[in-house]
């Protein structure tokens, strides 16, 4: 597919004169612009449920959600990857970001590196992509040599292969099982795709992997009872949820998180249950994390 063709890299007409308007049009001309991402995100939201619960599949049977991309569309996989562990709890290895070029890339752009299948080939395999796993290919052109092959790989492999692409019918789509495709149209600086494609990228991933979180049971009503309170602020924020969601008293809340070693969710089921610390942690293991079963709430 000719690059000069897909909706990405077209000129947009409504900022032709983008570098003779002043400042303040200039800023209402993107703002305006990235209003239209989230209509286009939210037509494609029956695909991207169909992804939630291959995700969430993944997760239960031991696999992992993988994220592959090259340049922006990797950073953003790579940056939901690493939020998810102080979020929901989760292992670094439950949910992994993959960027052509390697971590390094984040900060420093490894040119050509997303022209390179045989690098996504070889990353996958040093995690042992399998059967269990979930593998999402993030292309905003919809194209991108390291994600297809990355896709056909894991494909190869027995895993669940889902692709991300900001254009219509693209080749990305052909190599996945669940293609998620939502076009952003032309960008307000040309062929900068780190601008609305990225911006739908990363409100995708964060559907999905919220998502398939919610469903695990990392969250109770909204509360995110699985966060580590790693800092002064999770802290304070734990003890809030634990009050939100039991009606108890802050000391209360402070009490029993100490008493469950600092997890919102074990405190929660505690009150809730009206049991100590290592019989919510038993009912929390039989629930497979779920905080409305281990307290026999609907």
């Amino acid at each position: 597919m000719d690059l000069s063709t897909l909706g990405t890299e077209t000129r947009n007409e409504r900022t032709a004169d983008l570098d003779r308007m002043p400042v303040t049009e200039l800023l209402s001309v993107m703002n305006a612009e990235d209003q239209t991402v989230a209509l286009a995100v939210r037509d494609a939201v029956p695909e991207i449920g169909a992804a939630v619960e291959a995700i969430t599949a993944s997760l239960r049977r031991g696999g992992r959600l993988i994220y592959i991309g090259a340049g922006t569309s990797g950073r953003i996989g790579l940056l939901d990857a690493v939020e998810c562990p102080p979020t929901f709890g989760t292992s670094p290895e439950q949910v992994v970001g993959l960027l052509s070029g390697g971590p390094s890339a984040f900060v420093v752009a490894v040119e050509g590196a997303e022209d390179e299948p045989a690098r996504a080939v070889a990353d996958l395999d040093e995690i042992g992509v399998n059967e269990r796993d979930t593998v999402v290919g993030l292309a905003a052109s919809g194209r991108t040599p390291y994600v297809i092959g990355g896709l056909k790989h894991a494909a190869a492999k027995g895993a669940v292969t889902v692709s991300v692409a900001c254009n219509r019918n693209a080749v990305v789509s052909r190599h996945a099982d669940i293609p998620i495709e939502v076009p952003t149209g032309p960008e307000v600086l040309t062929g900068s795709t780190r601008l609305k494609a990225g911006t739908a990228e990363k409100m995708v991933c964060n559907m999905l992997s919220t998502a398939s979180m919610v469903r695990l049971g990392k969250v109770y009503g909204n509360l995110m009872v699985d966060v580590r309170a790693s800092n002064n602020k999770l802290v304070d924020r734990a003890r809030r949820m634990v009050v939100q969601a039991t009606g108890t008293d802050p000391d209360t809340a402070a009490e029993a998180l100490r008493a469950a070693d600092g997890h919102a969710k074990t405190a929660i089921v505690m009150l809730l249950a009206h049991c100590t610390a290592a019989e919510a942690d038993r009912r929390l293991d039989r629930a497979h994390g779920d905080t409305r079963t281990a307290i026999g709430r609907p």
